[in-house]
């Protein structure tokens, strides 16, 4: 019992990151139909900045800000300068786009940063927290608390406020939404600036547990992108569920069957969604009127 609550909890620690990655893609595709591979780069700058920031003698509270601005100028700077420009380019160029701007980002760190692993120290302390006789790391909590907030927060924007209201309309029917009044260009630069401080704050929250470096954000995308794709890509809920099962699945093949694949299990849960379900376990199947 304790063995598999061990897992369970690593499970989902990890997968609440692979969520918040997933939401970063989510949020981006409603907004503007691109499937944007700089995600992860998203979070290898949270947990980066943070670290080089708190080490030149900054507190940790406002190296976190300081770090999440940095984000999020970065992701308003990728939407104004190539993304914008490609306005009516293939869904093939625009992915290629990112991939480039993941690649330019990445390679930046490594003469910005350094390419040494850097770890922060724990928010709460390290000394491990008994839970039916499992050992939890106290940053578990920190890491599933702030997911729980993220969605929460992201929920009543999307449904309270009339910014968010704005965010949905474009997704559902971009043209409609111009028809309308609504800037479309702003809610797409909010999609991206928003999609980077989500992501961002999941490096900040999982770095003092997985360590951070210049180019671990190549594997977060693609492990994000795996669990957008197992939720439904374009639902929030799905993305935060597809990131949680994920998360599990990984945690409990590499406790159960062999930790030499744990990465695998991403790319074959991307193989079996495309096979048996295209649409996602949440998502829904498409029609067209002709």
């Amino acid at each position: 019992m304790a063995e598999f609550l061990q897992f369970l909890v690593s499970g989902l620690t990890v997968g609440a990151v692979y969520a918040l990655v997933a939401l970063g893609f989510t949020l981006i595709y409603n907004a503007s139909d691109v499937v944007n591979f700089a995600q992860g780069e998203f979070v290898m700058l949270g947990g980066m900045v943070t670290v080089f920031a708190s080490a030149a003698g900054v507190p940790l509270p406002l190296a976190a800000l300081i770090a999440i601005g940095v984000a999020v100028a970065v992701g308003l700077l990728l939407y104004w300068c190539a993304i914008a420009p490609a306005r009516g380019a293939s869904a093939v160029s625009l992915i290629i786009i990112t991939i480039g701007a993941s690649i330019l980002l990445r390679g930046a760190a490594q003469i910005v940063f350094d390419k040494q692993f850097h770890k922060l120290p724990s928010f709460s302390g390290d000394a491990p927290v008994g839970l039916f006789g499992a050992a939890v790391q106290p940053q578990s909590f920190w890491v599933l608390g702030g997911t729980a907030v993220i969605v929460l927060l992201l929920y009543l924007f999307m449904e309270r406020t009339l910014l968010g209201k704005a965010v949905v309309a474009t997704a559902a029917n971009r043209l409609a939404a111009k028809l309308v009044g609504i800037n479309t260009s702003t809610v797409m630069a909010l999609a991206f600036g928003g999609s980077a401080a989500i992501g961002a704050i999941a490096g900040i929250l999982i770095t003092p547990i997985t360590l951070t470096s210049y180019d671990v954000g190549t594997l977060l995308a693609l492990k994000g992108f795996a669990a957008a794709m197992l939720g439904g890509m374009g639902n929030p809920l799905g993305a935060v569920a597809g990131g949680l099962l994920l998360g599990l699945l990984e945690a409990f093949g590499a406790g159960y069957l062999s930790s030499t694949y744990k990465d695998a299990f991403a790319f074959l849960v991307i193989l079996g969604v495309l096979f048996a379900a295209p649409q996602g376990l949440f998502g829904r199947r498409g029609v067209d009127r002709v």
